[in-house]
Formats: structure tokens, C-alpha cells, sequence
């Protein structure tokens, strides 16, 4: 299925977005929503991999099974919510995150958390559009 008529608003009057993003996104005419719980980088198995960057893989794999599950895949993400353990995270963070969406730039903030396990450096929700 075609992702949800999707506008994406940048304004010439604000700062450009950095990191591949779009300020505001439109849904149009869209016929169903899912919401994405946080989704940590633990496998199937359990394991966590060791460094952020292979965490950060981890979990977005798991989004893309759930989007996978749902008939979707990541052309269909409009908002993009990661929680980041450390600052230093936040451009290895935004080089993943652009590798797996690869052209498309939905809304996104990125914040600096606690996780709930020490063991994940970060936590990924999204919500999609069809």
C-alpha cells in the first residue's frame, strides 16, 4: 500500500531541519494510523549488542518489524521520537537513522534520557500513515 498523502512543511522563514527531516508533516486523505511503542535494541533472543551504533541497528530493526507486521514499511513513518543516553550520540544517531530511511524525512525529536535499563542507549517510538 501507497503511504498516506503526505505534505511536508519546511518553512523559508525558520532554519533549515539538519539531519534529514521535515519541520511539519500533512496527512492527507490518510485511511489508518499506527503508533510505534519505544522500541529498544534488544533481539528476539534478548541480547543487547555492545555500542551504540550496533544498538541503534537493533532497534531499528524492531521498528521496521513492527511497521513489516502492520503491511508498512519506513516510507510510511510520519513522526520519529528517539531517546538518546548521551549528546555523543546524537550524529552516529542521525547517520543510521537517515541509512535506514534513505530519502524520506519525516518529523523527528531526538531527546536525552534515562532509559529504563541502563543496558539501551536508546529508545525509538514512531507513529505511520497509510
Amino acid at each position: 500500500m501507497p503511504p498516506a498523502h503526505i505534505v511536508s512543511h519546511n518553512p523559508a522563514t525558520l532554519n533549515a531541519p539538519l539531519g534529514g527531516y521535515s519541520m511539519g508533516l500533512e496527512l492527507r486523505q490518510h485511511r489508518r494510523l499506527l503508533f510505534i511503542s519505544g522500541q529498544v535494541p534488544e533481539s528476539s533472543d534478548g541480547t543487547v549488542p555492545e555500542g551504540f551504533e550496533a544498538q541503534c541497528e537493533q532497534a531499528w530493526r524492531n521498528v521496521k518489524e513492527v511497521l513489516a507486521a502492520a503491511g508498512l514499511g519506513v516510507e510510511h513513518l510520519v513522526k520519529i521520537t528517539t531517546f538518546v543516553t548521551d549528546r555523543n550520540q546524537v550524529v552516529p544517531n542521525r547517520i543510521i537513522r537517515r541509512a535506514m530511511l534513505g530519502e524520506h524525512q519525516p518529523a523527528l525529536t531526538v531527546v536525552i534520557v534515562e532509559t529504563v535499563d541502563s543496558k539501551w542507549l536508546l529508545e525509538i517510538e514512531a507513529i505511520a500513515a497509510e
